[in-house]
């Protein structure tokens, strides 16, 4: 699976059960956000080597498809043994790989197994339907419909950097155990967590061809995924623009998009400032903010915006900061250009009147936790997504206001509400354009199980184990016509 040149880790691409160099021989360097020096290589693969792929797959689904809904399941059940075996290892890699720390990779590997078992129980437990034709006005007694879920053959799982184990499992997981295959693309920089990942599913003995692993450059392998005739549903997890434009190419391939964010925290004058405070930073700052779902803006009423910003500056100035491997809170982004995206709203901000209260320094790739106050509609951090350890804050002098600024955003992903008053609070998640609305904690992903939706610029389709499935199958109909 790997070969060591030079004393740097080559990883191999997998297609068809097998480890493989690609004809292409040419490699993508992977460099760690946090030790600045390279931690590997993974293939470039070349557009033919897509084609074997995806031919492989196709051959494999076939079989696959046919096989019970148990016998699929004993499969995905020894994955999510292998990857508790592997979790030591495959959290190292997430660590160098990402910059995030020991114990939140080493969690996400565990949650992973768990969502892989928790997608099987769920599929054995989803049942088709029957309808006879009498229950409708003038139906016919003779005919009785029969209603199954069939896979849609060739699923191609796109997953981002930020969650390269846990996001991508939550595309193959359900694609398989719905009897399709997958094509499994990485971000680039995850890429070994996400072959790490699939080196647990071939321990698993998966039948081969059913899940292979391609890397390579966007501009070569990407559009020509997107819009190869052998791929039948697209899941993807990344930038809204990047999305955008995967769904113009697409056509007509079924789609699931999972987007940016703006999260809003919206503070009520009566909320606990402490107890939202809390959830507020834990929301802005863990993995220094490089989450879809991070509170990235707080919409806080003016009577209560002092006592919260001196408390937030308080916590904030306490939270760690530096090396994954001292188990920091606030880690280096991903990538320089990530950093100098960040500094750029940062100083955006700053030029056009905001009062940076703590941070506002920078270190390479390494963002210190920024807290920015009387933040305005003007200043592009009030409206982009920074995917960085910066928190705005917006005073407003009513909850109108806030629901106003909230929905104004061309994202719609979740929303926070902070206030004592329960029925103040679904007031206004009933006004949020979002897809979620959390009442007193954190934006965040929340239990697998749970519907995760992105409205307007972040996303298309639903997430959630159980609607994963359904939305990697369809419906199909076999009437049955009884003789009078």
């Amino acid at each position: 699976m790997t070969t060591e040149v030079l004393n740097l880790l080559t990883y191999e691409f997998y297609a068809n059960g097998e480890w493989k160099e690609s004809k292409s021989g040419e490699t993508i360097e992977i460099r760690s956000p946090y030790l600045n020096e390279p931690i590997g290589k993974v293939q470039s693969i070349s557009q033919e080597e897509v084609d074997e792929a995806i031919h492989f797959a196709q051959a494999a689904q076939k079989g696959w498809a046919e096989n019970s809904l148990q016998d699929r399941a004993n499969y995905l059940y020894r994955w999510a043994d292998e990857l508790v075996n592997m979790q030591d290892e495959i959290a190292e890699i997430i660590m160098k790989e990402v910059g995030k720390s020991l114990k939140d990779a080493r969690n996400e590997v565990l949650r992973t197994s768990d969502f892989i078992r928790y997608t099987v129980e769920e599929a054995l437990h989803m049942h088709g339907e029957s309808m006879k034709g009498d229950s409708f006005p003038g139906g016919s007694k003779s005919k009785i419909a029969i209603i199954e879920r069939v896979p849609l053959g060739v699923v191609l799982a796109i997953s981002p950097f930020n969650y390269p184990v846990n996001l991508s499992a939550a595309k193959i997981a359900p694609a398989l155990i719905s009897g399709n295959a997958v094509i499994f693309k990485p971000a680039t920089q995850g890429a070994i967590s996400g072959i790490k990942m699939i080196e647990a599913l071939h321990k698993a003995g998966l039948p081969k061809g059913l899940v292979n692993i391609i890397t390579g450059r966007g501009s070569v392998i990407g559009d020509y995924l997107v819009e190869h005739k052998g791929i039948n549903m697209i899941s993807f997890t990344g930038g809204t623009n990047t999305g955008v434009r995967l769904a113009k190419k697409a056509a007509m391939i079924p789609l699931v998009l999972e987007l940016g964010g703006k999260d809003p925290g919206i503070v009520r004058e009566d909320a606990d400032l402490k107890e939202a405070a809390k959830h507020i930073i834990s929301g802005a700052f863990s993995y220094s903010g490089q989450r879809c779902t991070a509170i990235k803006r707080v919409l806080v009423h003016e009577k209560a915006a002092d006592e919260l910003v001196d408390i937030l500056k308080e916590e904030i100035e306490k939270l760690s900061v530096g090396s994954p491997e001292d188990g920091c809170t606030v880690v280096p982004l991903i990538d320089g250009g990530s950093a100098d995206f960040v500094q750029g709203l940062i100083d955006d901000a700053i030029e056009k009147g905001a009062i940076p209260l703590t941070g506002n320094r920078r270190d390479r790739n390494l963002i210190y936790p920024t807290l920015l106050d009387h933040v305005t509609e003007d200043m592009r951090v009030a409206w982009e997504e920074p995917f960085g350890p910066v928190l705005p804050v917006i005073r407003v002098s009513s909850d109108e206001e806030a629901v106003k600024f909230a929905n104004e955003s061309e994202f719609g992903l979740q929303a926070s509400v902070f206030t004592k008053d329960i029925n103040k609070a679904f007031a206004i998640a009933d006004k949020i354009e979002t897809g979620s609305v959390q009442i007193n904690g954190r934006t965040e992903r929340g239990p697998d199980h749970f519907p995760f939706i992105g409205v307007k610029g972040s996303g298309l389709g639903v997430q959630g184990i159980r609607k994963s499935i359904e939305s990697m199958t369809r419906e199909k109909v076999t009437v049955l016509n009884i003789a009078d």
